[in-house]
């Protein structure tokens, strides 16, 4: 079975993401999403609500997994059978940061390769923050984001703002 993994902490998950999801689960059997927790962001959603957000944006992607993680991606890659990490890149800016990641990935697991796909133009410019930014002044971000992403920002911030 030809399995890969794509992680990110995704508050919220966007409809950039589930393009890429889509495109992903089409080049191998599984594809495992991993939502994982990010010591450097205070997220407006729990890990159990992204995951749940995240499950509700891929039903209609059959041979994708939505789980939570905490670790090291490319060693829960190694331990789960997974060849490939898959990596969405917007800009340059997001490649250089990515690169350094792949090569320390790769030397501490070899046999893990980090696939690249790059973002469709329509949502080059689209981001979490980006998202919960103009949500958090009323905007509506519905275009950006699955529906049910939608309903979860217009309810966390008529209830936090």
């Amino acid at each position: 079975m030809r399995r890969a993994v794509s992680s990110g902490s995704f508050d919220p998950v966007t409809n950039g993401h589930v393009d890429l999801f889509e495109r992903a689960a089409n080049q191998f059997d599984e594809l495992i999403i991993v939502v994982s927790v990010n010591n450097k962001k205070s997220p407006l959603f729990s890990l159990e609500e992204r995951v749940a957000l995240l499950k509700q944006a891929t039903a209609h992607i059959p041979n994708i997994v939505v789980e939570p993680f905490t670790g090291l991606l490319v060693e829960y890659a190694k331990t789960n059978g997974a060849s490939a990490i898959i990596r969405g890149l917007r800009s340059s800016t997001d490649y250089d940061y990515e690169e350094n990641i792949a090569a320390m990935n790769k030397t501490i697991v070899p046999e893990v390769d980090t696939l690249f796909f790059m973002t469709k133009p329509e949502y080059s410019y689209v981001s979490s923050s980006i998202v919960k930014e103009a949500a958090s002044y009323g905007s509506d971000v519905s275009s950006l984001v699955p529906e049910p992403v939608a309903q979860a920002l217009k309810k966390a911030y008529t209830v936090n703002g």
